[in-house]
């Protein structure tokens, strides 16, 4: 309680030791003795799982300068990513919603940049400033970032075997990049 008489302060969200990868659990003989879920990536063609829920009509609006938004085809790659290794249970479609609607502003951005430059000029002044898409771009970037995290821990957090090759946000970059080429 503070001084003042209210309720605040506590835990912060975030704060505390971070869970362990299953892998890690593994090694160190279950210290918890919890039961675990143990997800193998080797046999992955014999699984079946559910269906791909289908991603909202906002991922592939048109938007304003008549192009369609990406954000559906990221929320696929991601899903197929996902189901290829027994995880599309685990993680909950709006995660993947906002990931890929975060990731499809972000390659907006990127290519507003590409067309506008990186200056724009002050309304009042007229002196030269930051685009302001350099900016959102950079926000959108870190968010991206952010929520693929979260969905790339819940992978790491059920796997038995390491994990490394190819995932969908190497796939984000490359769309970017090409993008820039104008393909």
């Amino acid at each position: 309680m503070a001084k003042d008489g209210t309720n605040r302060g506590g835990a912060r969200i975030g704060s505390g030791q971070k869970k362990k990868a299953l892998i890690d659990k593994i090694a160190q003989g279950n210290p918890g003795k919890r039961k675990l879920e143990i997800i193998d990536f080797q046999n992955t063609a014999d699984l079946k799982g559910q269906e791909m829920p289908k991603p909202r009509a906002m991922l592939s609006a048109v938007q304003k300068d008549g192009k369609t938004l990406v954000a559906s085809e990221i929320y696929e790659i991601t899903w197929k990513w996902l189901e290829e290794r027994g995880c599309a249970h685990l993680v909950l479609p709006q995660l993947l919603e906002r990931y890929a609607m975060s990731a499809a502003r972000w390659i907006q951005c990127e290519e507003a940049v590409t067309e506008f430059g990186f200056l724009a000029k002050h309304p009042t002044t007229g002196n030269a400033i930051q685009s302001p898409y350099v900016a959102m771009s950079q926000n959108f970037m870190s968010q991206t970032n952010r929520l693929w995290m979260e969905i790339y821990q819940i992978v790491k957090e059920n796997c038995a075997t390491e994990y490394s090759g190819l995932n969908p946000q190497d796939d984000v970059m490359e769309r970017l990049l090409s993008a820039r080429r104008g393909k």
